[in-house]
């Protein structure tokens, strides 16, 4: 790669270019009041409900789907074939029928060929006043049969007569409001004001913002025209084109912007030099390591201590399914600090796991000499006093908590590295706090996730982090048996689990509700706790209770018992979901199992097969699901594989959650979708890394257009890009 010279935040505060002052197009960043039709009110009304205050953000308010107007079907056709279809025809007098909340309008749709019922149950003398009997429309809607007879409810309607564009082939669909409808603002409002603006548009007002090369390579239309043909398509092929291209030009400023950050990082942020591996690393190594490494533990090992001597900060991104081995690999990382004179600090979301950290890095240095602390929110008192103590001396070598490391009062002597387990439940303010614990630079950074990320996600949000995957189980763990099972297998899963705690295992039985509810019909936990006393009764069994509601200190107390082998069953609400590692437990039982999203069924899954024994998920439903349902409960019992399994609920669901850990740079996506659109991300990538390895500095001539595109995205948003 081409050397880079230090990139330092300009007086603007931005990270790499400051921009000139002035917008790159007055008429695209004038306030929408300006626009014919848009007074305060309604302006006002589309900035609080959909976020759009200038004339680009209406222009990037893009259509959700379109109405094919050169696919006018006769309504003798729909009458036969009921579907949603756009018909033509002359409009019929009205007439209202009914009575109460039952009265409806009526008209009447007729072309050559039949007539089409058309219903309005709301609106009808707004509907009066703007539909002429004895005119031609078109009508687009669902046509449904009711009590035999064919009716298209609350169609969109549109006139023929007058000074309605004839030329339009595809007529776009935007998302709107109530509040807005009421306003006028409604899909074919928004069309209308969008139509005044597109003509206006000019080569200087949407200047071009990707190089020429890369249109010409990828033949993307130009910015001016996708934004055209985005709005209001001529033909299909032209509709696809401009999609690709601003899909392409949303991916690629988003991987611009993360490479750049991840270039700043890694040239211009110094980091602590660990160019020892000494006594602490060999000696756990060879006399306190209980099992074999995994090539992919070594590997990931390998990669870290390559960025930890390197000079520059690392930022690296620890992706493994659950039970992969990664908490081994981040006290490894631990030890390499240590033994280059650091501290360390491994801060988790939740106080259950953050107590499940600590313990399990205690049993693993058990006799090393290495000084170990706690600190959460329910460590108070002389302990709490005395643990701050040691952190500012130096004392303690490493530490593991929750946000309440994060606390102005907790000091560091020396922090080197700072590790987070499941970073998308830290801020990005919070992980900042984080850094300042360290003089003179920033600690080094290992972010651990056990949800396994498809790649197009993982650039999406992660994209200026090193990945490092741990894609193997450790050696000896058997594939867990994953089974759906129906209601009429209840006495069934009773005598399997006596069976399972005969033999000396124990079992998890997981609840999606605490209390009984009136709206949805599912087993909850209070109601199956009572069902399972009475099958597996004391002294015989005996049943830890563990959900949300509990204190702390009582949900502590029932894992505990549970992990001592005092109790056979635990049952529970999703708070087991993570932080729990009980290698006795063999069985899953999760009821109602078609009520949980796919990665929390896998999270879930992942609390069993711990131990060498075979170990079981039961999948209970009582067989009431929908198709999606369906699809997630299958999956499950088809595969282990936690990246298969995040592939098909990124297919399912979308980004969802996902979206809100985003790194900075990256906006919401307002045309591409991740579950699409992975040939396009990995493109854009691709174009962005060849474009910056050429030109890190976006110096040359060909490259002015994308260095202005990004001075202005950067100019509209605050950055956070140096924090990982």
């Amino acid at each position: 790669m081409v050397e880079i010279h230090r990139l330092r935040p300009s007086s603007c505060g931005e990270p790499y270019f400051c921009p000139k002052p002035g917008p790159l197009s007055p008429f695209l960043d004038e306030p929408i009041s300006q626009l014919p039709g848009l007074g305060g009110v309604k302006a006002a009304l589309l900035r609080s409900e959909l976020g759009i205050g200038r004339v680009r953000d209406l222009l990037e308010h893009y259509p959700y789907r379109y109405i094919d107007k050169t696919l006018i079907r006769s309504i003798r056709e729909v009458l036969t074939h009921p579907d949603t279809a756009l018909v033509q025809g002359v409009l019929s007098p009205f007439q209202y029928q009914g009575a109460g909340h039952k009265k409806r309008l009526i008209a009447y749709l007729r072309d050559d060929t039949a007539t089409l019922e058309l219903v309005w149950f709301k609106g009808g003398k707004i509907i009066e006043s703007v539909l002429q009997p004895g005119q031609t429309y078109t009508a687009y809607g669902k046509v449904q049969r009711f009590r035999g007879k064919a009716t298209m409810v609350h169609p969109e309607m549109e006139s023929l007569q007058g000074d309605s564009p004839r030329d339009l082939t595809f007529d776009p669909v935007y998302s709107t409001t109530e509040g807005l409808s009421k306003k006028g603002l409604d899909t074919k409002g928004i069309r209308k004001i969008i139509r005044q603006i597109i003509p206006r548009l000019t080569p200087s007002m949407v200047p071009e913002n990707i190089p020429d090369d890369i249109l010409q390579n990828l033949r993307l239309p130009g910015r001016l025209e996708a934004l055209k043909q985005i709005h209001f398509p001529v033909s299909q092929p032209a509709l696809e084109a401009a999609r690709n291209r601003l899909k392409f030009e949303e991916l690629f400023f988003i991987q611009l912007d993360l490479l750049l950050s991840k270039m700043h990082r890694q040239r211009d942020l110094v980091g602590y030099v660990f160019d020892a591996v000494g006594e602490q690393v060999n000696r756990f190594y060879s006399d306190f390591l209980p099992f074999s490494l995994t090539e992919a533990q070594k590997r990931v090992i390998r990669e870290i201590r390559r960025d930890l001597g390197a000079g520059s900060q690392m930022n690296r991104l620890l992706q493994g399914d659950v039970g992969s081995g990664k908490t081994v690999v981040a006290l490894m990382a631990m030890l390499i600090a240590l033994d280059n004179g650091y501290q360390s600090c491994l801060v988790a979301p939740t106080e259950i796991l953050a107590q499940q950290h600590f313990q399990s890095l205690k049993d693993l240095i058990r006799g090393m000499g290495i000084r170990i602390g706690l600190l959460t929110g329910s460590v108070t008192g002389q302990t709490r006093k005395l643990t701050l103590q040691y952190l500012a001396d130096g004392t303690l070598h490493f530490l593991i908590g929750t946000h309440a490391v994060l606390e102005e009062p907790v000091q560091f002597q020396r922090l080197g590295l700072a590790i987070t387990d499941e970073q998308h439940r830290f801020g990005v303010a919070q992980r900042a706090a984080l850094w300042k614990k360290s003089h003179p630079h920033p600690p080094h950074v290992l972010v651990m996730t056990a949800t396994p990320i498809p790649r197009t996600l993982a650039l999406t949000i992660y994209g200026d982090l090193d990945v490092s995957i741990i894609d193997e189980l450790p050696p000896g763990r058997k594939p867990i048996t994953t089974e759906l099972w129906y209601e009429n297998k209840r006495l069934r899963l009773i005598g399997f689990m006596k069976e399972q705690i005969a033999l000396g295992r124990q079992v998890y039985v997981v609840y999606p509700l605490i209390e009984e509810s009136a709206t949805l019909d599912l087993l909850n936990l209070e109601e199956g706790l009572a069902a399972l006393q009475r099958e597996f009764p004391r002294p015989d069994y005996q049943i830890s209770v563990v959900h949300g509601r509990m204190p702390s200190a009582d949900k502590e107390m029932e894992m505990q018992r549970f992990l001592r082998k005092e109790t056979q069953i635990m049952v529970a609400t999703t708070v087991i979901e993570v932080g729990v590692n009980v290698p006795n437990a063999s069985v899953m039982v999760i009821e109602n199992a078609e009520r949980f999203g796919l990665s929390q069924l896998h999270q879930l899954r992942g609390r069993v097969g711990r131990g060498a024994d075979q170990s079981y998920c039961i999948l209970m439903t009582n067989g009431k699901m929908s198709n999606e349902a369906r699809v997630r409960l299958t999956t499950m019992c088809r595969t282990n594989n936690g990246f298969e399994i995040a592939d098909v609920d990124l297919k399912l669901r979308g980004p969802g959650d996902m979206e809100g850990t985003r790194q900075s740079g990256v906006q919401g996506l307002k045309i591409a979708d991740l579950r699409e659109d992975g040939r396009i991300l990995t493109t854009a990538r691709t174009m962005a890394a060849v474009l910056l390895d050429k030109d890190p500095q976006l110096n040359d001539p060909a490259h002015q257009r994308v260095r202005r595109h990004l001075q202005a995205t950067n100019r509209q948003q605050g950055s956070w890009s140096r924090i990982s």
